[in-house]
């Protein structure tokens, strides 16, 4: 066989290697004879791995490439990238990579490296810190992406199957990239940083629910709800139970065998450990990803942990750039060029949506504005288990075959536009921040203060307790008429009038306006019952109507949207009935908004019938008829003046006209309550009268005692206090001058010749031209500022 005949990538072999004659065994050999010595060698050469060569060639070309890109002061992940096309399989004029599937397996080991990584910077206790802010996010961005992905799909003309993968891929972000893009800008200490591991732990999480939701769904007839259920649980026991065993565990063993952990020693029980939880993983379903990461949450728990990190911190880096490289390969110019409008609508979609979803969702939340704009601009791409969710599709059959390539594509650009986006995301804020109203921003201010405000009930739990079932009741009444026309109405209509755009759209715009009431409902419906909330609660509700409003226009959006796509995919003809449905609802909602009235009411009429029947009977006010009264609710405040009184020192009945017809305390339910009855506080007081009589009634349970108004937000500032010279606090500490007990005010940090101390120590000695930032009530801070100046 000649050397004509012989392969690429043993050619490629022999030009690269085949200058190295003299080695350990040809010089080992030499003695018995020079004939014997070139076939031991030549053999030697031709039987080497080609993971060998491969990684020669990769490892090359990522060293040649990253310095490059470090001397033009480029992200060096790009660098990668650029490596990888090199000596991918679509470029010839470099020595390519002969085992593409070997090279895979070093990229999965970079994977778990990452995640190992990953846990060991980004613990549990971390992860708690910021478990709510994340949760939201990333839900609200998966939900987000997942419907725009379908919806665009559906427009564009591609199936059902590959539609709801398009979805699923587009809301899953890349962990691997934003970890090595935060390395290299600095970033990882960042607050927002932490915002955004939390927010990719939990989409790593959620993805492996999607992969069983898509394999079921693939598989008609296989998908139940309890399965999904099943699991979600089994998901929660082993994330649970491995960290409790391991908290239980590891520290204690680690804490004995500390004098026998050298360095050497560390690592390999490490990357021991790392491994033996991925086998666990995956032998229990999960991903190996996963698996990485919870023993490195665990290790990072223990005194070795940030050891553990510096030893692993070269390993890492080494897979890494094999796992970036791989992906790399993975661009075809011919793919590129065939689907690009394609590929480049879905790129823009991409980042364009992934930065709102994930900012909107970090802003809802309660976070900043300037962290939520930062996280998400670092989310905005897709990476490696958009690969596995793509695989996925293609090893059951349900996809077609270009879905693939386009993701690959996709993954490629935005891995390129990642780093940049994360740089200028920062300046990006900065310009936002000028452009948007000032109104805007003190609303978003206070939204924010409102959620992180500590009480008995969460900003969550108190928006779904105003809001919450209300608008879920509508959403599943508007889903089942959209279902219902979708499934019934529709082929009668095409049926009678055919199957043409126009009879679709006329069917879409009826089922739109049968749906409207609800619609209406879940976007503009003010809540009932505010009355019988305290003065807090409806301040902090206020504080919070930005977000409701956001959320709740967002879901009536998307909704609509879901009804739209039952009746005209075509893009063109959803866009026109979209943007003309809150036409209709405006100019609708004189006659909608009765409509809505009289259902809901006939609804809780039904609802209510046993217990008004039962007061009926127990009150027996014949001068009461049923459609004179109204029975309504209220629960009394403990700042009501008449907490604590009995309903004879009330006078209730003679004050008021009203009668109570029940007192709801806890589990004990008192009908018809006596005169010596005594009012507590959070009593639920059942009353039954006419308007007038309630509003009587309600001026009674709220007024006279009530607490002052609490002060508005505005009234609370941070500003600076200068330490002059002789200024009565110089020289003495923060615990000394007691500004927190005496002044009621909190230092929050000094300037100190051009450094900053933050949140100082109770220790920390004020010095003459120190600048305080105080936090408190601005008619205090004013005070102590008038007493630093008498006092110098």
């Amino acid at each position: 066989m000649n050397s004509a005949n012989k392969p690429l990538e043993t050619r490629c072999r022999s030009n690269l290697l085949g200058g190295w004659k003299i080695g350990y065994f040809e010089s080992a050999f030499r003695s018995e004879g020079a004939n014997d010595t070139q076939p031991i060698i030549e053999s030697s050469m031709t039987h080497l791995p080609p993971l060998i060569y491969d990684l020669s060639v990769i490892l090359a070309s990522a060293a040649i490439s990253t310095l490059l890109f470090r001397r033009l002061k480029q992200p060096i992940v790009l660098g990668y990238l650029i490596a990888g096309f090199v000596v991918g399989p679509h470029f010839r004029s470099w020595p390519t990579v002969a085992d593409t599937e070997g090279v895979k397996l070093w990229a999965e080991i970079g994977v778990i490296f990452l995640l190992f990584g990953l846990g060991l910077e980004f613990s549990f206790k971390k992860l708690a810190k910021v478990g709510k802010s994340a949760s939201t996010a990333a839900v609200f961005e998966i939900l987000t992406m997942s419907g725009v992905g379908y919806l665009f799909g559906r427009a564009i003309g591609w199936n059902t199957m590959d539609s709801i993968y398009l979805g699923a891929i587009l809301s899953m972000s890349s962990t691997t990239i934003i970890i090595r893009a935060f390395e290299e800008a600095g970033l990882k200490g960042k607050g927002f940083a932490n915002l955004v591991f939390g927010i990719l732990i939990v989409e790593d999480l959620i993805a492996i629910l999607i992969m069983v939701l898509l394999a079921a769904l693939s598989v008609p007839g296989a998908f139940s709800s309890s399965s999904l259920v099943y699991l979600s649980a089994r998901l929660g026991f082993f994330l649970l139970s491995w960290f409790l065993v391991g908290i239980y565990l590891l520290p204690s063993v680690l804490k004995k065998l500390r004098t026998l952990l050298s360095d050497e020693i560390l690592l390999v029980v490490s990357i021991g450990l790392c491994l033996g939880m991925v086998v666990l993983a995956t032998q229990a379903g999960f991903s190996a990803a996963l698996g990485a990461f919870i023993m490195g949450s665990i290790l990072a728990e223990t005194q070795e942990g940030e050891r553990i990190e510096h030893l692993l911190r070269s390993v890492k880096n080494l897979f890494a750039a094999v796992f970036f490289v791989s992906v790399g390969m993975m661009i075809d110019p011919r793919t590129l060029s065939e689907h690009a409008g394609i590929i480049l609508l879905i790129t823009l979609i991409t980042i364009v949506g992934k930065f709102l979803g994930s900012g909107f969702g970090a802003l809802i939340s309660g976070r900043s504005l300037r962290h939520s704009v930062q996280a998400g601009m670092s989310l905005a791409q897709i990476g490696e288990f958009s690969f596995i969710l793509a695989t996925l599709g293609l090893t059951l059959k349900v996809t077609s075959d270009f879905l693939y390539p386009i993701i690959i594509a996709v993954s490629a650009v935005t891995t390129f536009t990642t780093p940049y986006l994360i740089q200028f995301s920062d300046p990006f804020y900065s310009w936002l921040e000028k452009k948007l109203p000032k109104t805007l921003l003190d609303r978003l201010s206070r939204y924010e203060l409102a959620m992180s405000v500590d009480s008995k009930e969460s900003a969550l739990g108190l928006l779904w307790r105003v809001y919450g079932l209300s608008v879920l009741l509508n959403s599943v009444v508007l889903v089942a008429i959209a279902l219902t026309s979708g499934a019934f109405f529709l082929p009668f209509f095409n049926q009678v009038f055919g199957d043409e755009p126009v009879v679709n759209a006329c069917a879409c715009l009826l089922t739109l306006l049968a749906c409207s009431p609800f619609l209406l409902a879940i976007v503009r419906r003010p809540p009932k019952n505010l009355s019988t909330e305290d003065s807090l609660t409806l301040a902090r509700l206020r504080s919070l109507q930005i977000g409701v409003w956001f959320l709740r226009n967002f879901l009536g959006l998307f909704l609509s949207a879901l009804i739209i796509d039952q009746f005209t995919p075509t893009i063109f003809l959803s866009l026109a009935i979209l943007v003309a449905v809150p036409v209709i609802l405006f100019l609708l909602r004189t006659f909608i908004v009765p409509v809505h009235s009289s259902i809901e009411n006939r609804f809780l009429e039904n609802l209510n019938a046993k217990e008004l029947a039962d007061l009926e009977k127990v009150l027996k006010q014949p001068e009461l008829a049923p459609w004179e009264a109204t029975l309504s609710q209220f629960t009394l405040s403990s700042d009501s003046a008449v907490a604590g009184l009995t309903l004879e020192e009330t006078k209730f009945r003679s004050l008021t006209g009203a009668t109570v017809a029940m007192v709801d305390r806890g589990r004990q339910r008192i009908f018809a309550p006596s005169r010596s009855e005594r009012l507590l506080p959070s009593d639920a007081i059942y009353l039954v009268g006419t308007d007038e009589q309630l509003t009587a009634a309600k001026q009674l349970l709220e007024a006279e005692r009530a607490a002052p108004p609490p002060e508005h937000d505005k009234m609370y500032s941070l500003q600076p206090v200068s330490i002059a010279d002789g200024s009565l606090y110089a020289g003495k500490s923060i615990r000394e001058i007691a500004v927190g007990a005496t002044d009621g005010v909190l230092i929050m940090g000094i300037e100190r010749e051009g450094k900053r101390i933050l949140n100082p120590e109770p220790s920390q000695v004020l010095r003459p031209q120190d600048l305080v930032w105080v936090f408190g009530h601005q008619d205090r801070i004013r005070d102590l500022k008038k007493r630093e100046q008498e006092n110098r």
